[in-house]
């Protein structure tokens, strides 16, 4: 039977990022140093084959589409925005030391969530039905190759949620410009909502050689 496989990629580097600060929802480009970094992985190292390219429609993920898939028009999912920070966006833990709902928040409490931000569960229903809609629609058209470029909380929702081997969010680490592959059996997917995680992306020069 007939497997998909989905590419998650994170975007490249951000200087707020490098800076500590939070910043979900706020349009920043990729530093200079980031789109260097994603030249020279995509120059050293393999990313997957795709017919289909979908990114989240912030800026840093655009311009890591047009570095690594040149070629390729990127279908815009808004879904795939990173969670909001609310008024926490572009502060550090600096900043908001001493917010006890900062404290809360940071140590996973679900009780709250940034001021005029998006709660975890929020965040993580709005992820997960839009995920499960891309692979309902790669089912539906026969596309077994797809790459989502994206933010690190997307991916690691999507990897805790769907992924096998299973593990919490925070285990799903990855740097700019890299994520994971998954894929997509019919069956399984239809009985339990799962997914085998079987490779990092991109591929070092070593995997291609073995």
């Amino acid at each position: 039977m007939k497997s998909y496989n989905i590419h998650l990629i994170r975007h490249g580097a951000v200087e707020e990022t490098m800076q500590g600060r939070y910043i979900g929802t706020t349009d920043v480009p990729l530093s200079d140093k980031g789109k260097a970094d994603l030249r020279k992985l995509d120059h050293f190292c393999k990313y997957p084959y795709c017919t289909a390219l979908f990114t989240s429609p912030l800026k840093r993920c655009k311009e890591t589409c047009e570095i690594l898939y040149p070629n390729l028009k990127p279908i815009v999912l808004d879904g795939f925005i990173e969670c909001s920070f609310g008024e926490w966006e572009g502060l550090t833990a600096e900043d908001l030391k001493g917010d006890e709902d900062f404290e809360k928040w940071l140590a996973g409490s679900s009780e709250v969530k940034p001021p005029k931000g998006e709660s975890g569960a929020d965040f993580t229903r709005r992820v997960c039905r839009l995920f499960e809609d891309v692979v309902n629609g790669l089912m539906k058209t026969g596309t077994t190759d797809c790459v989502i470029v994206t933010h690190a909380g997307v991916i690691s929702t999507i990897l805790a949620v769907y992924g096998l081997p299973q593990a919490k969010p925070f285990e799903w680490q990855m740097d700019p410009g890299c994520g994971y592959s998954m894929r997509i059996t019919p069956l399984l997917w239809q009985r339990d909502k799962v997914a085998e995680v079987f490779e990092t992306v991109p591929r070092e020069p070593e995997d291609e050689e073995n």
